[in-house]
């Protein structure tokens, strides 16, 4: 199965193309420009790099949150403009469940943390093993407070722009920054995250990608207060 994914959830933007798991190539762009600028130009020349035809693509797919609204727009956009023509299956996945794929063959409890402001995180853990990431809780907006109180924190390693974040809030807990080159989201955890769904019967399509944000955007904050004090 050949699988072009896409991953916008943060600053950089990523596409990777992957056929049975295996990593054909991927491109990554962290050069401050927008992913409406970056990340359809970098899907269109890494099909032509690989002399593969979009036509010869079996899946789509894109990491659908939590991550910025605006990046996970332009994902979302990218993937459905990308399948439509020819109807292709698509599949959105986890920015965090993602993140964990990116660490297959690591011993021990992983905790993706995207830093979600106001003394929050995006977040999750996962215990890896030999098969892939066995979460242990779901995605959550969630305290840097409350999160230090999870019993499955201790020793974990830290993933994620919001990874230092949990460090200096828990140094006592023995928690370990994953290195730079692996710590933010790569589009081959995308795919390979979709694969291991797809195995396990999932399906989907262009119409029903969706973003899950984990939590309402500054403006939908704003509106509800006004409308709680008129």
């Amino acid at each position: 199965m050949n699988i072009l994914a896409l991953e916008s959830s943060a600053k950089a933007a990523s596409a990777a193309l992957c056929r049975d798991g295996l990593l054909l190539a991927e491109s990554y762009q962290n050069s401050g420009l927008t992913h409406s600028r970056t990340l359809l130009p970098l899907c269109q020349e890494l099909l032509e790099r690989c002399e593969l035809p979009l036509e010869q693509v079996d899946l789509i797919a894109v990491a659908h949150g939590p991550g910025s609204f605006t990046g996970l727009r332009i994902g979302l956009a990218t993937a459905k403009g990308l399948a439509w023509p020819d109807e292709k299956p698509c599949l959105g996945v986890s920015t965090l469940e993602a993140m964990a794929w990116n660490f297959l063959g690591w011993d021990g409890v992983i905790c993706c943390a995207m830093d979600a402001r106001r003394a929050q995180v995006y977040n999750a853990l996962f215990r890896m093993g030999p098969q892939g990431p066995e979460r242990l809780c779901e995605d959550r907006a969630i305290s840097l407070a409350e999160l230090t109180r999870d019993p499955n924190l201790p020793g974990a390693l830290l993933v994620g722009d919001g990874a230092e974040l949990c460090l200096r809030s828990a140094p006592e807990l023995g928690l370990r920054l994953a290195p730079p080159n692996l710590r933010f989201q790569h589009a081959y955890g995308v795919a390979r995250c979709a694969l291991e769904h797809i195995r396990a019967g999932e399906h989907g399509d262009a119409a029903s990608l969706d973003a899950h944000y984990l939590r309402l955007s500054q403006a939908e904050r704003e509106r509800l207060e006004r409308e709680k004090r008129g």
